[in-house]
């Protein structure tokens, strides 16, 4: 199958169509083109349309990686979260070793192929390289399940990715002192907010994004979080609400006594707006503020301040440090987090459980120090 440009728009200005060759349900091979569309990609998606509607007569020995990659990837268009599409297209790139394989040819030559140019050619962390195995493996499974192909030869030999090595990545914090500092040099109420909401709640970035004031009661002292609007939900003007990440994301948090006061100040001031209700956007208002304004917000600020640059995420990874080196249970930090599992939260803050252990070893030197000789 192939898509092709034509010189000629129709009246409505569309240019782009796919033609092909398919074999009939007594065998015989017939010519198929398409009408016109205006983009190319319009044209791939009613190609691959094309070709699952005749899913039954295809011979799957001819399919290849590239061509299971798209039916993988129309299958699961409506069956998984908006973000964890997203994703797949930034994974694919990675498997274009594989794309003119055939499924029937698949063998372990092909994948230690792959896998050593996934060692040697990218940059990536492992972590990384093992998210896009995992994804591999899903294809894999797909052309399992619907097509009937069998990997049982190659499935035992494969393996994932292991750098005993790499050095874990470094984790930017801000201690309390470089957080006040930070903080002084902002004058706009709302801001204030909005960075101690990042602060002091560790939100995700776009947990605070789809933040109303209907979220936040100032009198209970509670924030909740019920949705979410990533980057990839369209423009600040074309948002659109999705679920938080998991399930435990969904949460609702006492808020310290210095946020209440920052967030009674920010609502009055956003009173005043045209139009004010309660849905209006916390960070932003009648619309949600855009990544690149809290980004450069934040980057202004860290000059303003002479406090290191960290990033947004890194105020949720300071939101931990703080609670954590001041004693908080790790089944508290976890839930307040909105971790999955408490596993989740020690692998990611192993690091900051020293103070704890001081107290540990602490605790057995007093044992040792009030012990009496015989």
């Amino acid at each position: 199958m192939a898509v092709y440009k034509d010189n000629r728009p129709t009246k409505d200005g569309k240019i782009w169509f796919f033609k092909t060759q398919y074999e009939d349900f007594d065998g015989t091979k017939k010519p198929k083109k398409s009408g016109r569309f205006a983009t190319k990609k319009e044209a791939e998606q009613a190609e691959l349309e094309f070709k699952i509607s005749l899913h039954e007569k295809v011979n799957h020995n001819e399919i290849t990686f590239e061509e299971m990659i798209k039916l993988f990837l129309n299958f699961k268009k409506k069956r998984v979260r908006e973000t964890t599409y997203y994703n797949y297209g930034n994974k694919i790139p990675y498997l274009k070793p594989l794309f003119k394989v055939k499924l029937k040819d698949f063998n372990y030559s092909h994948f230690k192929r792959w896998h050593d140019y996934m060692d040697y050619e990218t940059t990536l962390a492992t972590r990384t390289k093992n998210d896009i195995y995992k994804f591999l493996k899903s294809i894999l499974n797909y052309a399992t399940a619907w097509y009937e192909f069998s990997f049982v030869k190659v499935y035992p030999k494969m393996t994932n990715f292991n750098n005993p090595n790499e050095l874990p990545p470094e984790q930017l914090c801000f201690t309390y002192d470089e957080f006040k500092q930070f903080i002084e040099v902002e004058e706009d109420i709302k801001w204030q907010a909005t960075f101690r909401i990042l602060y002091y709640c560790g939100l995700r970035k776009g947990e605070l994004r789809g933040l109303q004031w209907k979220d936040i009661d100032l009198e209970r002292k509670t924030l909740s979080v019920r949705k979410q609007i990533t980057d990839r939900c369209g423009t600040v003007k074309k948002f659109k609400f999705v679920v938080p990440k998991t399930q435990n994301s969904i949460r609702t948090l006492k808020m310290p006594e210095i946020l209440v006061n920052s967030l009674k100040k920010a609502k009055l001031e956003a009173k005043q707006l045209n139009g004010f209700n309660e849905n209006y956007f916390v960070a932003g208002d009648v619309f949600p503020i855009s990544s690149n304004a809290l980004a450069d917000r934040k980057n202004t600020n860290c000059e303003k301040a002479g406090v290191k640059q960290i990033r947004l995420h890194d105020f949720r990874h300071s939101c931990a440090s703080l609670l954590i080196n001041k004693g908080a249970n790790i089944q508290v930090v976890a839930k307040y987090l909105g971790h999955t599992k408490i596993e989740e939260t020690l692998k990611t803050y192993s690091h900051l459980f020293i103070s704890t252990l001081d107290e540990i070893i602490n605790v057995i030197d007093t044992l040792e120090d009030n012990k009496t000789d015989d």
